[in-house]
Parts: C-alpha cells; sequence; structure tokens
C-alpha cells in the first residue's frame, strides 16, 4: 500500500510537468530560440521517465526490500482492499480516454511502431504510467490478498517488489523515447517519401540531393532539401518553382513549418544566364 502511494504522489506530479511542459512548448520564438520552444515537451517527458524510475520503482523495491527483511502480518485488509478498488475504478477511467487517445493516433500500427514514431510523448507517457497503475493496483490487490490467505507477510514485500520493477521498466522504454525525441527525430520514412514525390513530381527539378527534416515540437518540423533543377531555368525562374513546392509541402504538411530549399544548380544557372 504505501508503494502505491509512493507511485500515486510521483504520478500526480507527473501529470502536473506533462501540463508544464506542454504550456512551456507553445511560448514563442524569442532571440535565443528563434525555433520556438518546442522541445521543451520533450525536456520534462524526459523529467516524468527519471522520476517514475528513481522514485516510483526505486521507492517501491526499497520498501519491498524493508518488508521482507521486518515482516508484519496484515491485521484487517478490508480498508485496503475499500481503497485499491475506488483507485481501480478512477485509473480506469483515466486509462480509458488514454487509450482512446492513443487508439487514434495508432491506426493500423501495432502499439510498439506507434510509440517510435509518435513524436508527442504526452500520448503515450499518460498511456504508460495508467498502463503500470492499473498493474500496480492489481499486483497490489493479489499480494495483500495472498498475503493475508496464507498468513505470509513476504507476499506483501514480494508484491512492492514486482511493483517496482513494473514501474522501473515502464520508465526504462519512456526515457528511451524521450531521449530519442530530445536530440532530434525527423519525420517518418513514409512522409518523405511523399514529399520526395511531391518534389519530383515538378517538372523543373532533376534531382533531390540532400533532404532532412528535424521536429522542434509534435506540429513544428523543420525541413531542408538540395535539389538539383532542369538547366533550362533561370535563376528567376528556379525562385517561383521554390516558392511552389513550398506551397504544395505546406499544403499538404501543415506541421512543417520551416523550408529551407537550396540548389548547385543555381549557382550556374546565374553564371550563365546573369
Amino acid at each position: 500500500m504505501l508503494s502505491e502511494a509512493i507511485h500515486s504522489v510521483v504520478d500526480t506530479g507527473n501529470g502536473g510537468l506533462l501540463l508544464l511542459g506542454a504550456k512551456q512548448s507553445r511560448k514563442p520564438p524569442d532571440a535565443l530560440h528563434p525555433f520556438g520552444h518546442g522541445k521543451e515537451i520533450y525536456f520534462w517527458s524526459l523529467v516524468v521517465a527519471v522520476l517514475i524510475f528513481a522514485l516510483g520503482g526505486g521507492m517501491s523495491v526499497y520498501e519491498g526490500i524493508i518488508h521482507l527483511r521486518q515482516p508484519h502480518h496484515i491485521e484487517n485488509p478490508m480498508w485496503n482492499y475499500i481503497v485499491l478498488g475506488i483507485a481501480l475504478a478512477f485509473e480506469s477511467g483515466s486509462f480509458f480516454f488514454a487509450y482512446k487517445a492513443f487508439r487514434t493516433e495508432k491506426g493500423k500500427q501495432s502499439v510498439m511502431q506507434t510509440i517510435v514514431a509518435s513524436k508527442d510523448p504526452t500520448t503515450f507517457t499518460v498511456l504508460f504510467e495508467d498502463t503500470a497503475a492499473l498493474l500496480g493496483l492489481l499486483v497490489a490487490l493479489i499480494g495483500i490478498f495472498l498475503a493475508d490467505l496464507f498468513q505470509n507477510p513476504y507476499l506483501d514485500g514480494v508484491a512492492s517488489i514486482i511493483i517496482g520493477l513494473i514501474l522501473g521498466a515502464v520508465a526504462v522504454v519512456l526515457a528511451y523515447e524521450s531521449r530519442s525525441l530530445l536530440i532530434g527525430e525527423g519525420v517518418s520514412q513514409e512522409t518523405m517519401e511523399h514529399i520526395s514525390s511531391i518534389v519530383l513530381s515538378d517538372p523543373a527539378v532533376s534531382e533531390i540531393k540532400q533532404a532532412l527534416t528535424l521536429h522542434f515540437a509534435p506540429t513544428d518540423v523543420l525541413l531542408t532539401m538540395n535539389l538539383r533543377f532542369q538547366k533550362e531555368f533561370t535563376a528567376s525562374e528556379v525562385a517561383d518553382v521554390i516558392a511552389r513546392l513550398e506551397e504544395k509541402i505546406r499544403a499538404q504538411y501543415p506541421e512543417i513549418n520551416h523550408i529551407f530549399i537550396e540548389t548547385e544548380s543555381l549557382r550556374r544557372v546565374s553564371e550563365a544566364r546573369p
């Protein structure tokens, strides 16, 4: 019960941190952060993962070990059952809404594919936290029931350790995904291929020499492209083509707010036809 109490406090605090991250990420660009503060959401998601591991998982394992070394019998488990039952009801409701939001993003992908592809850590962080909370509550309920049924207080300590291991596993996955987003992830391969097809469909474009993307936030993406244009196009015509390509890309992907297109051929054309 103490492990679940610690977990609940950490879970509540983490919800506040995710809200803080979401609010901070919407701050407008400034001189020091010309591309905005979108990565704030990734930073605070990493902090949440660390807290789940250190406070939630670590304290639960610690309490379980202490209870194994100094076991004591549960005198009246009724209040434990009542509290855990109420907690399960509330947590099930939270899990339902978290999974509903996650399912919208999931589509036909598997759960792990969606987590890896997702650029919004709040979606899968809340789902993982709620999943860990439900599993923790069930483990606590089973541990208390078995400890009372067999009059074996060691089972209560074992349940606490299992809760800590569950939280630790969830924290490792969240930390890994948050780290990946924080150091910089691009758009999905499917999205990149579609953008390339849009660009190459323009008769003025001969080749895509390089294309790079970077997520500053779930809905704020940078796209840079190095293109080779057909030689018969002048510098002014190439400028019109670039403007047209930017308009087409933004129409399909409004989250791509920053587009930078350069070309080697542009310099050659300018020299040939000043």
